[in-house]
């Protein structure tokens, strides 16, 4: 059970990632919510009580991870998961040909940078202080949960930079089980479709109904309270490790 457990949520202030602290706090474990200075992360943490904490920081700065790191550390202990919700999105087209504009490469290399390399900075910093805790009875010390998306299977038109760092994500998950599995610390990958986010709030009600149209069932969008609940499933099933897991409601995306 969730119970007792120490995580770290990237992108915790709001979305998924709020949505997983505020789970994860309600079912007895203590959470620390990686997210920009600019966040409500402050205010999230002081509303959950005592067992959160905020730690502003860019998943891209080392050392901005690293002390979201010793915060958990010092706060509760010990960090037993880490859950990578932290994420950002363009919409442009390969090549403009109506304005003989090519993408921005600067825009392409920011999206990876955030969502694949931030990513993975906070796996590899996160893992070693996992592996300093004392394995149980099975030889588990730890779970690392990533936030990939549809869109690194199905990605749809202006979608190359998303779908590239969703799909570094998903093919970093295999790779990152195998190296961590002499430690006995697990890496697994949620795929969500669409989810009723900050992201997709700020869209006219008519196309928010329209997308969830396009779920084929439940035909509605995600709430971001069963993407949570997904994460303390998998983190409390010590035999899931290495795999992506679509959760979209048999969503298929169109191009």
């Amino acid at each position: 059970m969730a119970e007792g457990m120490v995580g770290l949520v990237t992108g915790g202030a709001s979305g998924l990632g709020k949505a997983t602290v505020e789970r994860l706090v309600s079912q007895g474990a203590s959470a620390v919510i990686l997210d920009l200075p600019s966040s409500d992360g402050l205010s999230v943490a002081k509303s959950l009580g005592d067992r959160c904490a905020f730690a502003p920081a860019d998943v891209t700065s080392e050392a901005d991870v690293r002390s979201a790191v010793a915060l958990a550390r010092e706060k509760f202990g010990r960090l037993d998961l880490a859950v990578n919700c932290a994420g950002i999105a363009v919409a442009v087209k390969t090549y403009n040909f109506k304005k003989d504009v090519p993408h921005s490469l600067e825009d392409f290399t920011r999206v990876l940078t955030v969502n694949a390399a931030g990513t993975f900075n906070v796996i590899r910093l996160a893992v070693g202080e996992m592996g300093k805790n004392e394995p149980n009875a099975d030889g588990h010390r730890g779970c690392i949960i990533n936030t990939a998306s549809v869109a690194a299977f199905d990605g749809q038109v202006g979608q190359v930079a998303y779908s590239a760092s969703k799909g570094a994500i998903v093919g970093m998950t295999l790779p990152i089980a195998r190296d961590l599995a002499p430690m006995g610390i697990r890496v697994v990958t949620i795929a969500p479709g669409l989810f009723s986010t900050p992201l997709l709030a700020g869209l006219p009600e008519k196309v928010q109904s329209f997308l969830a149209r396009q779920v084929p069932f439940p035909s509605r969008l995600g709430d971001p309270t069963e993407y949570a609940h997904l994460v303390t499933s998998l983190a409390e099933n010590p035999m899931i490790n290495g795999e992506v897991i679509r959760l979209d409601g048999a969503l298929r995306m169109q191009p």
